[in-house]
């Protein structure tokens, strides 16, 4: 085994998610975080996703489609990861989708009842059954706004840029909204002022002791 994951008491067969809003730097932590653990990784499919920069310009047309592409992608991955017996991090969960995104585009009037109805339905039917294989831990990456649209501006990708703040500021809320709520896997929080993975090697043990720490204290629980 690895020895830093002997060091931080972390399995060598853990699926850890990286969750948040746009813009925190989940494929940053799960680059860094997959190095420093000698895991796998799992990324949203972004580049070659053939509805995203379409939602982005017609939410009204696109949501649906976009959910149901984001849907099979992320089923396919998370049977991916447990069959090839763990020893991943993941750039963003499954569960995100249908509370946040989907939700958001209901509520907003951007995604028909039927339409909404339809992919609930179908989550429901392949995630919230006892032979879905959740994470071992979901860390969800928080920040203040303001520093999240500082992130998205630097990043510099047009689709997000054109967006109306209107937008990241629901998009926000509801990430606090969701967590809160979050009860299918243990829950990391950390705050994006709080460490550096790139720049500071004491941020990287910083992490990965409260990585350990919730992990241990999730495997005692479960073998009382």
């Amino acid at each position: 085994m690895n020895e830093i994951l002997k060091k931080y008491n972390i399995p060598s067969d853990a699926v850890i998610t990286i969750s948040g809003t746009v813009g925190v730097g989940k494929s940053t932590f799960t680059r860094v975080l997959s190095e420093k653990l000698g895991f796998m990784t799992s990324y949203e499919r972004v580049a070659d996703n053939p509805y995203l920069e379409k939602y982005y310009g017609n939410f009204e047309r696109w949501s649906f489609h976009l959910q149901m592409f984001f849907l099979a992608e992320r089923f396919k991955e998370q049977k991916r990861m447990f069959s090839h017996g763990g020893g991943f991090i993941q750039d963003r969960s499954i569960y995100e989708d249908v509370d946040i995104f989907a939700k958001l585009n209901y509520e907003n009037g951007t995604m028909s009842e039927d339409d909404y109805q339809t992919y609930r339905s179908l989550f429901e039917a392949m995630i919230l059954t006892p032979f879905f294989p959740h994470p071992d831990l979901v860390i969800f990456i928080d920040g203040d706004l303001e520093e999240i649209l500082d992130r998205i501006n630097e990043r510099g990708r047009k689709m997000e840029m054109d967006t109306d703040i209107s937008y990241w500021k629901m998009l926000h809320l509801r990430y606090q909204e969701w967590i809160d709520n979050f009860h299918y896997a243990p829950v990391l929080r950390l705050n994006i002022k709080d460490f550096d993975l790139l720049n500071d090697k004491a941020s990287v043990e910083f992490v990965l002791k409260k990585i350990g720490k919730v992990i241990s204290a999730t495997t005692m629980k479960h073998n009382r």
